[in-house]
């Protein structure tokens, strides 16, 4: 698919087949998220890839807006290493980069996902935290169920021009 494709119909999908996803697939979306820039080239993320059905049925039950997870065969875990930071308090620009890269190489793929938000909630973040066994030092950053979709992604123009600027306000 071609990129500016990818980019214009793009949606977050929650809705999903029981169609699986490849090992293959799954390393092309974690290189897509570890190729996005990071301040200073620090790359500050890791990755949980969480296939498991139990753990998976379990996570959907830590947030209100994670029922997905249920249907998909995967969820992938983005999170910020404090340690790995060449300028401190970037990582969550830098994880949301390496977001948007993994949606991307998703649809581009034609598979499914959605960007759910870990961080700054606090109460997500720690209860990531104890059900994954995530260290002090690494912060909980979003949540990605991957699928097969179950719906269609369309093209929809949000280009709002009265919401550009030239030179100053």
């Amino acid at each position: 698919m071609d990129i500016f494709e990818a980019i214009h119909t793009r949606r977050s999908i929650r809705s999903y087949t029981d169609g699986a996803v490849s090992q293959e697939q799954i390393d092309v979306l974690l290189q897509a998220a570890m190729t996005a820039p990071s301040a200073g080239n620090a790359q500050p993320w890791h990755f949980i890839v969480v296939q498991d059905r139990a753990m998976l049925d379990r996570l959907s039950t830590y947030n209100p807006y994670v029922k997905m997870l249920a249907q998909t065969p995967l969820a992938i875990l983005v999170l910020g290493d404090l340690s790995l930071e060449k300028y401190p308090g970037y990582w969550p620009i830098d994880c949301s980069a390496a977001v948007q890269n993994l949606l991307l190489a998703a649809r581009g793929m034609e598979l499914g996902a959605v960007w759910t938000g870990v961080y700054p909630d606090q109460a997500r973040m720690d209860a990531l935290r104890d059900m994954l066994a995530i260290p002090k030092d690494i912060m909980p950053h979003s949540l990605i169920p991957v699928g097969v979709p179950a719906v269609e992604s369309k093209r929809v123009d949000r280009f709002k021009p009265e919401r550009i600027h030239q030179e100053r306000w």
